[in-house]
């Protein structure tokens, strides 16, 4: 059996590029490669796309707090694609420029299958504004939030007044907690809104909820199945980019959450309710809230969940046993029956 030729695409020009890199390693250490060869592409901070020994450097650097980006480039993005014959890509690209939609659109027009959700699932998961009102008008229930496009518009005490203190400020386009910022005066509200701003254009403030995280992974195409459901006790006031990935003693992650079957099925239904209505294929991970009245609250998806060894997107599905090789099988398989169904339907019209 001729083995499935697999681009790994990690790194990225994002905040979260560190995380890529941890997450890509365990995918490559995981893959069966009895069925597999792995084609590591890396992508540094500046953009550059990197091959072989550069890329493997890349990947290599052990710290979580890494260096500025390198200055050399092997190959322009659509000549990877073609020159390595890569027959299923992996995008293991957490935040912009990977998780919303713009490699997910390089990969469609290159032709190459790729796992996650596509483009317009990909964009819309990222953007956590329009992602909340998507939610909002199909009855998921969601915290309150206002958005802001500018600094100067932003006033504290009009925001006191809708959403109440403590509450978060967060860039509207970013993950893993980069950014985030819980405000409970004045003076720290000023420095999250300066903070935020430095990440994105746009940002989302919201209302803080009191209740308990828990998350849950999702998995397939047309008729995604959700896994258990996990809960995060984080051990800093929240949970932070250093509660996740620097501090190991960060946060205790619990699963299966200790919840009443009730409320676990619930969290469950809304994980896939906001999946299908985020338009997300392949894979993500749902987190929400439950108060303590057992009312469950969607939080947001991650349609690029971590994949290192301590995140929750393949732990959850390893408790509901699916183990990570088996997996990244599954995610790879659906990618390319998404591909092949997508190849049937016509691209030219004749009257």
């Amino acid at each position: 059996m001729n083995k499935i030729n697999v681009g790994i695409i990690f790194g990225g020009k994002s905040a979260e590029h560190e995380v890529s890199l941890q997450s890509a390693k365990n995918v490559v250490l995981a893959l069966d490669k009895e069925k597999y060869n792995p084609i590591l592409i890396g992508i540094d901070k500046a953009g550059k796309w990197l091959l072989s020994g550069q890329s493997q450097l890349l990947i290599e650097n052990h710290s979580p707090e890494l260096s500025g980006p390198s200055s050399t480039a092997v190959l322009p993005s659509s000549e990877i694609f073609e020159s390595n014959k890569i027959d299923v890509a992996f995008p293991i690209l957490h935040g912009t420029f990977g998780e919303d939609g713009t490699v997910q659109g390089l990969l469609k027009l290159a032709g190459v299958p790729f796992v996650g959700a596509s483009v317009l699932g990909s964009a819309v998961g990222m953007d956590k504004d329009v992602m909340k009102r998507l939610l909002r008008d199909a009855g998921v229930p969601i915290a309150n939030f206002l958005i802001f496009n500018k600094p100067q518009d932003a006033v504290f005490e009009v925001i006191i007044n809708e959403l109440g203190l403590p509450f978060f400020v967060k860039p509207a386009n970013l993950g893993s907690s980069v950014g985030v910022f819980k405000v409970h005066n004045k003076e720290e509200f000023d420095e999250a809104i300066k903070g935020a701003f430095e990440y994105d254009t746009k940002i989302i403030i919201e209302e803080n909820i009191v209740g308990r995280e828990v998350e849950c992974s999702v998995l397939g195409n047309e008729n995604p199945m959700a896994s258990t459901v996990g809960e995060v006790i984080p051990s800093h006031e929240f949970y932070s980019y250093e509660a996740k990935y620097l501090d190991e003693k960060g946060a205790l992650l619990t699963i299966p959450a200790d919840l009443p079957k009730d409320i676990i099925n619930k969290v469950r239904e809304l994980a896939v309710k906001t999946y299908k209505v985020l338009c997300c294929e392949g894979m993500g991970r749902v987190d929400c809230f439950v108060k303590n009245n057992g009312e469950v609250i969607v939080n947001e998806i991650n349609t690029i969940p971590g994949f290192t060894k301590i995140s929750m997107y393949p732990k959850l599905w390893d408790v509901s046993g699916v183990s990570y090789s088996e997996l990244l099988d599954k995610l790879i398989k659906l990618a390319i029956d998404r591909f092949k169904k997508e190849q049937k339907l016509k691209t030219s019209f004749v009257g």
